[in-house]
């Protein structure tokens, strides 16, 4: 739901987490360059994800917002997974990487340049893609997607591709699915609506609650990509509807 009117308070406190929020990326950027020689994949991971769970505490207590999360049952502990969610913010590119590790992020390969962000994310072993070729970023998302998964990384794909505002969901791309078809894995459908708090393209952060849900892990019959992705994306727009209470 937009937000049609913000408070002085909300103003003033959104403005410092904007401030506290990067000068943190920039130092932990920095310590985890000077450390990663040194670290095994998962040791790295858990280090660069400090200042992801930072920034979760500074948006709850600072921000007022809350996490509210539902089906923590339907992770699967002993496998890694496709893991299939909207895209509304960039809350949920932080949050997944806490709640289901160690994953990959497939993600522009413009952000691996960003300074210091880009820095980071780039030691966790994302799957950069050229947006500008969806065929060559086809080929990369299942060649290095499987590649990861074999390693017993999860990997993350925002199937609409870009982000939607709050209440609103784009057509599913199809690459997920195949990726999980020919890795032979499952898919696991999340949805949730970060854009009520962190909404894109703006450096306001409002106080409420984020909602969160975790689906069944879903499995591919018979290869078949279309239908798997089919699955997906009816229940996270059947789930979408009900995600809030009272809704």
């Amino acid at each position: 739901m937009p937000h049609t009117k913000t408070s002085l308070n909300i103003w003033l406190r959104s403005l410092l987490f904007f401030l506290l929020y990067n000068l943190m990326g920039i130092v932990h950027s920095i310590l985890c360059l000077l450390v990663a020689p040194f670290q095994r994949f998962e040791q790295r991971y858990r280090f660069v994800s400090l200042w992801t769970q930072a920034t979760m505490t500074l948006l709850r207590v600072l921000n007022g917002v809350h996490i509210q999360v539902e089906g923590l049952e339907h992770i699967p502990r002993d496998e890694p997974v496709v893991i299939l969610s909207n895209h509304q913010s960039q809350w949920e590119t932080f949050y997944l990487q806490l709640l289901i590790s160690p994953q990959a992020t497939v993600v522009k390969r413009e952000l691996l340049k960003i300074p210091f962000f880009g820095w980071g994310l780039a030691l966790l072993k994302p799957i950069p893609i050229d947006r500008s070729s969806p065929t060559t970023a086809l080929k990369t998302i299942l060649k290095v997607g499987k590649a990861r998964l074999d390693e017993g990384i999860s990997v993350v794909i925002y199937p609409e591709g870009t982000r939607q505002p709050p209440g609103q969901l784009g057509r599913f791309n199809v690459g997920g699915a195949m990726l999980a078809c020919r890795a032979g894995r499952r898919v696991l459908p999340v949805v949730h609506n970060a854009g009520d708090c962190w909404p894109h393209g703006s450096w306001l952060r409002h106080p409420g609650t984020i909602y969160l849900r975790i689906g069944p892990p879903m499995s591919c019959q018979d290869g078949d990509a279309k239908a798997l992705n089919k699955q997906a994306e009816q229940w996270i727009r059947d789930n979408a509807r009900t995600l809030k209470p009272g809704s």
